[in-house]
Order: structure tokens, then sequence, then C-alpha cells
């Protein structure tokens, strides 16, 4: 059912939450609120809106312009006056958060990290396996990657909740920033000579999922600190990329078990280390 609250500045068309019209949408900036991305109609004169740019981009959101039959599109019937936001299902978090939530449970961080992964289905559909496997946190670009959406959140199950997701400027950037606080990368490609179940998945991890169609982009692969592959013996060259995911994730829960136990039989710390 379509609803409108908030004066009809926002709008609820069954599936996405979205906030239309200047003013509600540099209030809901100013306010803190998680938006996916904001559309500019193509025919708006900048200096209208100005203080919403300087603030998308204080709050690293996407602006992107668009025909303002596509602003029509998104919310029927509603003055938008050139502008609509598309409003987060959830809050994002930091990555900061990510790994303070390991430490808070003094676990070894298990991390995903998902390279411009456009389907919505497919980052639900993650974020639900993520949170059986004991996943820590799920990292995605803002740019060229589907964000919190409703669509997300209903494939996910409820997943959303409970996963938190942190959004980044720079996946590259990050990646690096993970190494130094003693992550070890590593990556899904399907040419990679070792396979999922050769590699050491047990300390401090994060698992990167490629796009949809191209994989890994070439800057993300160099920066991953190894690459793994899973074993394909069809015609089939490819594996979905929430179903990689999910093998790779629960190997690395089998693995990361099994040394547990293994510690606690010994009596003692243990402690992560570098994969062989």
């Amino acid at each position: 059912m379509n609803k409108r609250n908030r004066g009809e500045a926002e709008w609820h068309d069954g599936e996405e939450s979205w906030i239309a019209g200047r003013h509600p949408v540099l209030e809901a900036l100013r306010a803190g609120r998680s938006l996916n991305k904001i559309w500019l109609a193509e025919q708006v004169q900048r200096h209208q809106v100005a203080a919403i740019l300087e603030e998308a981009r204080a709050r690293g959101v996407v602006v992107q312009q668009a025909d303002r039959r596509k602003l029509d599109q998104l919310v029927p019937g509603v003055p938008h006056q050139g502008v609509v936001a598309q409003a987060a299902a959830v809050s994002y978090a930091e990555v900061d958060d990510l790994l303070a939530r390991a430490a808070a449970k003094g676990e070894a961080p298990l991390l995903v990290l998902l390279d411009e992964v456009e389907d919505p289905h497919n980052l639900g559909s993650v974020l639900r396996t993520a949170d059986c496997t004991g996943v820590h946190g799920v990292i995605v670009p803002r740019r060229r990657s589907v964000g919190l959406t409703a669509a997300v959140a209903k494939t996910s199950a409820g997943a959303v909740e409970y996963v938190p997701v942190a959004r980044v400027a720079n996946l590259v950037q990050t990646i690096g920033k993970l190494k130094e606080a003693g992550i070890w990368i590593a990556g899904a490609a399907g040419e990679a000579e070792t396979v999922v179940y050769r590699a050491n998945l047990t300390g401090p991890l994060a698992i990167v999922i490629g796009n949809e169609g191209r994989g890994l982009s070439r800057l993300v692969r160099e920066s991953c600190d190894f690459l793994i592959s899973l074993p394909m013996l069809g015609r089939i060259n490819s594996l979905n990329a929430s179903v990689a995911a999910g093998v790779i994730l629960y190997e690395a829960l089998r693995q990361r078990t099994n040394a547990a136990a293994g510690t606690a039989a010994r009596g003692d710390g243990g402690s992560g280390h570098a994969p062989s």
C-alpha cells in the first residue's frame, strides 16, 4: 500500500521509502538519517540545491542526476521539487564498529567485503548467511553497489537487523586499513590456484566477493593477500555471488570451530596466523 508521511514529504511504495522535496531531504541529511542515494532532476539549478550537495558530500551520500520523469516515477503524485532521496532500511555502521563487535565477543574478526555487488537479492542473501556463520559485519562501497534497500532487508529474512553493514568511499583504502589492523584479505576468484578447502581461514579474515558479472576489480584483486577458488566440476564456470559467499563462509566456520575446539583441548589462548 502506498503511504505518505511527514506532511507528504516521505513516500512508502510498499517496497522502499523515499523522501521528496528540497527541504525534507536537506533536513534528513542534517539529522544524520541513513540515505542510500539522492536523485536530482537535471533541470534543477545548482544554486537551488547547493546546501543539499554540500551536506551530501560531507556525509558521503551518493548524488545522481536524472531526468525529472525518473523522479516522477519514484514518487508518483508527490511534489518533489526535483529532489528525491532513498532512505536506507536500517542505519549503516562504521568499519570500526565491526572490529569492535568481534573484540567484544573475544573472536578473531570475520568480515565480508562486497566489491560492487549490485543485486539486492545477493546482498540480502549474503547478510542471511553472514548471520548464520558468525560474520561480524559486511562492508560495501558507496558507488556502483546496492545499499540497504527494502528489497535487501526482505531477502535477508531479518538478518539486516543483526549483521552491521558499513559503507565506505574507497574499498581499496579500506582493505589497506584492515591490513594495518592485522586482518588478512582473501579474494574469491575463479582462476585462483588455491582451493578454498586448502586455505587457512581461521585467523582475522576478510573475504572479498566480486561483482556478479566482472568478479573482483583489478585494484581490489591486487590488494588481496591471497586468492581462493571453489572447485567447479560441471560445465558452468561460476557460481552466484551469494552462493559463492555461502560456501566460503561455511568453510571458514568449519575451520574456525575446529580451531577453537583444538585450543580449548590444549587449554591455551591460541592466536590468528597467516594463511598457509
